[in-house]
């Protein structure tokens, strides 16, 4: 999975919602993965378009109405899919799929399977702010999806940020190495 792309999908609230809602099987109609999301119409809309946009879904051709057309994952998007459902499974509480839908909460979790410094964080997601990396970082280790330990060896003692209990089922999910 690259972490551009994943930056791009996530960057948006109901994206991984309607990615894993289309991988385990809810209509490609707009309406009836509205209804499955519940997600409020106009950020559900941005979504989807935005979904079509990054080439992981498409309207099917020959189904649906004008008005009300039928969408299907792409090639790509089935494989984005699959690592949505993951993502979900891993964060199955309502308030752990609020803290997914955030946008950097994924791709900060993505580059933290292993030990890392806040500037190799930020190296890594390319246009996250000081400040969006900041406050990540406190809500994922405030709910324990990640652990930040001190590095005495540094001089200053510098913090590193590992993903842990759901944060390492995450980031495994979305596997950056395929």
């Amino acid at each position: 999975m690259d972490i551009d792309l994943l930056v791009k999908v996530t960057s948006r609230a109901w994206s991984l919602n309607i990615l894993t809602l289309m991988h385990r099987g809810v209509a490609g109609r707009q309406a009836a993965l509205l209804s499955a999301s519940g997600a409020g119409r106009t950020a559900f809309t941005k979504s989807l378009t935005y979904l079509i946009e990054l080439g992981l879904i498409e309207r099917n051709p020959g189904h649906g109405h004008p008005l009300r057309p039928e969408y299907r994952l792409t090639p790509l998007g089935t494989q984005y899919a699959a690592r949505a459902d993951q993502i979900t499974v891993a964060a199955p509480k309502d308030s752990e799929l609020i803290l997914v839908r955030r946008a950097w909460t994924v791709p900060v979790l993505a580059v933290s399977q292993r030990p890392r410094y806040f500037g190799d964080i930020k190296k890594d997601l390319g246009g996250i702010t000081d400040r969006a990396l900041s406050q990540s970082l406190k809500t994922l280790h405030a709910q324990q999806w990640l652990t930040r330990d001190i590095d005495m060896n540094q001089r200053p003692p510098r913090p590193l940020y590992s993903a842990i209990n759901a944060g390492i089922e995450i980031s495994q999910a979305v596997n950056l190495g395929s």
